[in-house]
């Protein structure tokens, strides 16, 4: 290599070099270009690689061709291309990462989690590794090389002295161009990790202001592929989940309206109730029927379990009792059997039941007649002689069975002051932070300390006595409840 002039040498290098740089576009098209977003970085490594890999192997042969370059000259041209060309590689991966970094940014691209995972550790462990051989192997060439013309060059101080300043600036500059490239990789690198980073921070930014409309693009398939991947699915679940929220909130508010506004306004009579759902919505119900020969039906029901399926049940069950009660109404009764004929039409493969109370109150005459549908009984509190009373009653939930086996309780008539209260299993089951119930004995006392006040005022009363009760412990289940006080007023006036 030394024999050869140094213009053929740099014209035949630079030659090959021209050829491969005017073919590198077209290639680049055909292979690294058509490549999906997350496979162009390795694609473009490989491409500039094995292009300098073959302008070392064409210049080498091309010399050995035409001057006859020694096949040791020619190892070491290629030798040196290979390190040159590793850098050069790794440099124009990174910059087509940093291409695909930003059309990603703008375009969108791959939002998954990258099926494999190469750490940065491991590229890290790759490129020093990489990066050490090829110094190493660099200094031991240059090393035995200098040693062999050491060897041939004079014994005197002053040739000794011109050879060891030749080797020490062939040493560092050699070291300088290694460390040179070397930083080069360093901060090429570190352009990319920053984009990433402000990929990553900038939708978690709209993420945490409530914005889910971006994704974080997934480029690479090292911890910020993955990260980003599973960003990703974090927000398609918050998606997800918003637009359940949503849909929950259009289904409370849907229930809600269909739930009593005002109690009826009914001469010698006081009505007022409430649901509370543990839930967005919920499987409890109340209503007010009007009947016929100005009578009022009062109802209460709770479908198994609460939610969203217990919502659609109850306003299934909601429309079949007011389509009964407003056709030939007989009695409670046949009312509950007629609803139950419904129910268990279409939920006898499903499992689904409800509970239920109705109560007909004849206000003129202050007679009662019920029916218990494996409901909680309602309580009856009679001031005049401070006693509590149990409206039972034979009968099963309805929707079981075909035949729900009810009856008819009646009672003629109750007290003028005396008070009823219809409610679901939630009052007496709220629990507090102790794991102890509230139970009917404290609903008792409730009802005994203050049935001097409205309906209303009771209901407001129970229900801030069940939330301090419930204290930090979360709700359970759903509380209903209707009270219904007597008071000394004759006449009805329609609901």
């Amino acid at each position: 290599m030394e024999a050869l002039p140094p213009v053929h040498l740099g014209a035949t290098i630079l030659a090959v070099w021209l050829a491969i740089y005017l073919a590198r576009p077209w290639i680049q098209r055909r292979t690294v270009l058509r490549a999906v977003p997350e496979s162009q970085t390795r694609l473009q490594f490989c491409l500039d690689l094995a292009l300098t890999l073959a302008a070392g192997a064409m210049g080498g042969g091309v010399n050995r061709f035409l001057f006859g370059f020694p096949m040791g000259s020619a190892a070491s041209l290629f030798l040196g291309t290979v390190v040159v060309g590793f850098f050069i590689a790794m440099d124009m991966a990174l910059e087509r990462e940093r291409i695909v970094i930003g059309e990603a940014r703008v375009g969108g691209g791959a939002t998954r989690v990258p099926q494999r995972l190469f750490s940065m550790t491991g590229k890290f462990l790759l490129v020093a590794s990489v990066t050490s051989f090829f110094v190493a192997l660099i200094l031991i060439l240059v090393i035995s090389r200098d040693f062999a013309w050491l060897a041939g060059i004079d014994r005197t101080s002053v040739s000794i002295a011109i050879a060891r300043k030749s080797v020490m600036i062939e040493v560092i500059f050699i070291m300088v161009a290694l460390l040179a490239m070397v930083l080069n990789l360093i901060v090429s690198y570190s352009r990319n990790l920053r984009l990433l980073f402000d990929n990553q921070t900038g939708v978690l930014e709209r993420v945490s202001q409530g914005d889910l409309s971006r994704l974080v693009p997934v480029v690479t398939r090292d911890e910020f592929g993955f990260i980003a991947g599973h960003t990703n699915s974090m927000i398609h679940g918050l998606r997800h989940r918003t637009e359940m929220m949503g849909d929950l909130k259009l289904a409370e508010e849907v229930q809600q309206s269909l739930l009593p506004r005002h109690p009826p306004r009914i001469a010698g009579m006081d009505i007022a109730g409430t649901s509370i759902y543990c839930r967005e919505t919920g499987g409890d119900y109340y209503d007010y029927l009007p009947l016929p020969l100005n009578r009022i039906g009062i109802v209460v029901a709770d479908a198994a379990d609460h939610g969203i399926g217990s919502a659609l049940y109850m306003t299934t069950a909601r429309a079949m009792l007011i389509s009964q009660a407003d056709g030939d109404y007989h009695g409670p009764v046949e009312l509950m059997e007629a609803v139950n004929r419904l129910l268990f039409r279409d939920s006898q493969e499903t499992g689904r039941f409800m509970t239920s109370f109705f109560l007909e109150v004849a206000p003129a005459s202050g007679n009662l007649r019920w029916v218990r549908a494996g409901h909680n009984p309602a309580l009856l509190y009679e001031p005049q002689r401070d006693t509590f009373r149990e409206l039972g009653g034979r009968g099963s939930a309805l929707g079981i069975r075909a035949d729900p086996l009810l009856s008819e309780e009646t009672l003629k008539p109750w007290e003028s002051g005396s008070l009823i209260l219809i409610g679901t299993d939630g009052i007496h089951e709220t629990r507090n932070p102790d794991g102890e119930a509230f139970g009917v004995p404290r609903l008792r006392e409730l009802l005994r300390a203050n049935h001097e006040k409205s309906a209303a005022a009771m209901v407001e009363t129970i229900c801030a006595a069940l939330a301090a009760f419930r204290g930090t412990a979360p709700q359970e289940d759903d509380v209903t409840l209707v009270i219904l006080k007597r008071i000394p007023a004759p006449g009805v006036r329609a609901p």
